[in-house]
């Protein structure tokens, strides 16, 4: 009827593309909810980072500023006091994300209970659902725990390496805390690049390097492990991150043994790399 001959249909019929509405639609709902979580996780663990971290870097301060570590070092070794303290602040933010799920499962169990009488909640239980059902919960619990402990060990130590440095100016703390809390602040600018384009080599690259890693990595699995995110980049981003703590715990350890037991002096990054350098 509109003049095309044979040839030419058949190749029409051949190259013909078929569009499932339906279908594209699922994977444009299933990439916002992996969004969602993904910005979620990640901010999470900046904030932990930044609380935990400072909170870290205070301890050891207030200890080196009332003497206390003096008397401590006399009966375990530096590097034993600063790990002590890293691990025990750990343990704080661990049992916070833990009663953060136990919150959410209680919350989750009395609202579904509830839900018959108010088909408002049911509705919003049944939203619940269903963004659930698009993802991976355990995978991103697990993914969440050891990343936000991962990232914990590698800037807390850098954190407390500060604080055993620096006298009790809080000012010469933030200056010298500025560029590592500024690499967290970095991962945050990857992270939204990583989310708008998961598998691009900005997304790729942050998810490997243990400084961005524990943020950059969390928005992106949400989108789908395998998939999105191969096995093999996963298992490489927590080998590095693990790779990436014991070295700098190992750098802050040198420091930190230099640096409890300075006072009167000003010190710097490059004063401190000296210390961390040293035979």
């Amino acid at each position: 009827q509109l003049g095309i001959d044979e040839k030419t249909r058949g190749t029409l019929e051949q190259n013909r593309i078929i569009v499932d509405a339906e279908n594209m639609q699922d994977r444009t709902a299933n990439a916002g909810v992996a969004s969602g979580v993904g910005y979620i996780s990640a901010f999470l663990i900046y904030f932990i980072l930044l609380i935990y971290g400072s909170q870290v870097m205070m301890g050891v301060l207030e200890e080196k500023t009332n003497r206390i570590a003096e008397v401590m070092v006399s009966s375990v070794r530096p590097f034993q006091l600063m790990l002590g303290k890293i691990i025990g602040i750990s343990l704080v933010a661990l049992t916070q994300f833990l009663l953060w799920i136990v919150f959410a499962v209680v919350i989750y169990n009395i609202t579904k209970a509830s839900g018959g009488s108010s088909s408002a909640v049911a509705g919003v239980m049944e939203g619940v659902q269903d963004i659930f059902s698009k993802i991976n919960i355990p995978l991103i619990l697990f993914c969440f725990g050891f990343y936000m402990l991962g990232g914990f060990f590698f800037y807390s130590s850098l954190y407390a390496a500060i604080g055993s440095a620096v006298n009790e100016d809080m000012r010469e703390a933030q200056s010298l805390s500025f560029p590592v809390t500024l690499l967290v602040i970095f991962s945050i600018a990857i992270m939204t690049a990583a989310i708008a384009d998961p598998t691009g080599d900005l997304a790729f690259w942050g998810s490997i390097i243990p400084f961005s890693s524990p943020i950059v990595m969390m928005a992106r699995i949400p989108f789908g492990v395998p998939g999105t995110v191969p096995v093999w980049q996963l298992v490489l981003s927590m080998g590095l991150l693990v790779a990436g703590f014991i070295f700098t715990t190992w750098f802050a350890g040198k420091i930190y043994r230099t640096g409890i037991l300075m006072y009167g002096k000003k010190p710097s990054w490059k004063e401190m790399l000296k210390w961390a350098f040293k035979k």
